[in-house]
């Protein structure tokens, strides 16, 4: 099948001359201007017919087409939008004839701010669509938009928890570990493709009433996407009680699941006491470090789950209750499973919804506006603010593997604010604490040794080239090093060069 090419506006006839000085003639003119305009100032640009069959892509869309799996714009056009573009709604904006003017989208080739705009005939009637890519790095073009998004949407959780605070103080939902939510998913700080995608899992997964599991390593922020989960879901009304599993002892633990009954045991109290599933009822129960319960209490466990009711210590009544349960583990419970640790019935009934929280080093590019923000937070508790990063210094952070992920992160800032008295930290101090913390260290980048002018032939055959030559090589390595320990976060990469953002940009199209 083949596909009659797309004219550009520019080579339209009429566009230039001829056109009658009418209000229709000033119409069409417009209407070609502002293609050819959106064309050359947009990121990217392709049209789809009313099929959804891809017609035509303009020059700056070509480059995001290697991620997309195609090597030649021929390749690509005359294929649905849906089969080539993961993750697109161009066949919502056909079927609907709404306009989606700004959205995010993530699919192999990155995350990017879209437009996309139904193309309507004389009729009104829908015959294609334009996609358009306005930003295709919205984490450095958007930061400061974000940044007072993310400023707003912290006053308005501090706002809501205070009235849920209040709430609570007057009987709702009052009794042992029944809180508000501390967080909503603005506290998530992240715009890498790892990040958006968790967040956007997260959202799915507040919209339904099934058990969600949160798996990943510790300090990766899954009691975080907990509270948000609950904040953003129907029973944000309700109260969310937290259970640590692995903070509580075996022998108690079945009592603070289900209570206990007045009088049930010597020392037990007289008026009883509700568990945490009656105390989350109408609302969420968080069960952290869900690989930690010991197996007899996960049968119990279980049976409350599909049975919907629990039965106190020391007493033969069964209460009924009404929660959302969220587990969360750092276990890999698939493992546990083989090994007889954890019971596969409980397993599927709580891993309806699975997310993975990704670990830090899978999302560096992140690490820039985390050091901002948890810096904000050890200057609140400290009182005093957190001394400015050098660019060597924040490469550093950036660099490490992070074990202990975000919760490490935050340990060694703190740490490096108590003990810098000066305005800026740089990466002598920072190597310091990472050593004191037992933090393995890893170069941002590997430096040539000195000295090693004449130790080998080849090593002298290599030195002995025009400098020229040999300076552009280290600065494409220095450069090619900052985009890898940034996941290709221009910005961050930039900084820690200590260039101009333009600069960078420069070098990597090879305007050395």
């Amino acid at each position: 099948m083949s596909f009659a090419p797309v004219v550009p506006p520019t080579e339209l006839p009429g566009t230039a001359h001829g056109l009658p000085l009418d209000g229709q003639g000033i119409l069409e003119l417009a209407a070609r201007s502002m293609f050819h305009l959106f064309s050359s100032i947009s990121q990217g640009m392709f049209l789809v017919d009313r099929n959804g069959r891809i017609v035509w892509v303009n020059e700056g869309y070509k480059r995001f087409l290697p991620a997309l799996g195609f090597s030649s714009v021929d390749q690509f056009v005359g294929h649905m939008v849906d089969d080539v573009i993961p993750n697109t709604q161009m066949r919502r904006v056909l079927e609907t004839g709404e306009a989606y003017l700004i959205d995010l989208l993530t699919n192999r080739a990155g995350t990017f701010v879209v437009s996309r705009i139904p193309l309507r005939d004389e009729a009104n009637a829908v015959i294609g669509a334009i996609g358009i890519v306005l930003f295709d790095h919205p984490e450095t073009t958007l930061q400061p938009l974000i940044s007072k998004f993310a400023l707003m949407q912290r006053d308005l959780d501090d706002a809501r928890r205070e009235l849920a605070t209040q709430r609570l103080s007057l009987g709702a939902g009052k009794g042992h570990g029944a809180r508000p939510s501390k967080y909503t998913f603005a506290s998530f700080i992240g715009t890498s493709a790892a990040a958006v995608e968790v967040k956007r899992q997260a959202r799915r997964a507040a919209q339904s009433s099934s058990p969600v599991l949160l798996l990943g390593e510790t300090g990766t922020g899954k009691e975080l996407l907990a509270h948000a989960i609950h904040a953003a879901s129907s029973r944000a009304g309700g109260p969310l009680v937290s259970v640590n599993i692995a903070a509580v002892p075996d022998t108690l633990l079945e009592a603070e699941f289900f209570g206990v009954a007045p009088g049930a045991y010597t020392g037990a109290e007289r008026k009883g006491r509700d568990g945490k599933f009656k105390l989350a009822d109408g609302g969420t129960l968080f069960l952290d470090e869900i690989g930690d319960m010991p197996p007899g209490l996960q049968a119990k466990l279980l049976r409350a789950l599909q049975e919907g009711e629990i039965e106190p210590l020391g007493s033969n009544k069964l209460v009924p209750f009404d929660v959302r349960v969220i587990a969360a583990t750092s276990r890999d419970l698939t493992a546990w499973m083989r090994e007889g640790k954890f019971r596969e019935d409980l397993y599927y009934r709580l891993n309806v919804l699975p997310i993975r929280v990704p670990p830090l080093r899978e999302r560096r590019a992140d690490i820039p506006a985390l050091v901002e923000a948890l810096g904000d937070d050890v200057a609140l508790r400290n009182g005093s603010a957190l001394p400015e990063l050098t660019a060597d210094a924040l490469a550093l952070l950036c660099a490490q593997n992070w074990r202990g992920n975000i919760r490490e992160l935050r340990n060694v800032l703190e740490q490096t604010a108590m003990r810098s008295d000066a305005h800026q930290i740089d990466s002598q101090v920072l190597e310091q604490v990472l050593h004191e913390a037992g933090i393995e260290r890893i170069a941002p980048a590997t430096p040539i040794a000195h000295g090693d002018f004449g130790k080998s032939p080849a090593r002298t055959k290599t030195l002995l080239r025009p400098l020229s030559a040999q300076v552009t090589e280290v600065e494409q390595e220095a450069i090619a090093a900052a985009m890898a320990a940034t996941g290709g976060n221009k910005l961050a990469a930039s900084r820690m060069l200590d260039i101009s953002r333009a600069t960078l940009y420069g070098r990597l199209k090879g305007n050395v």
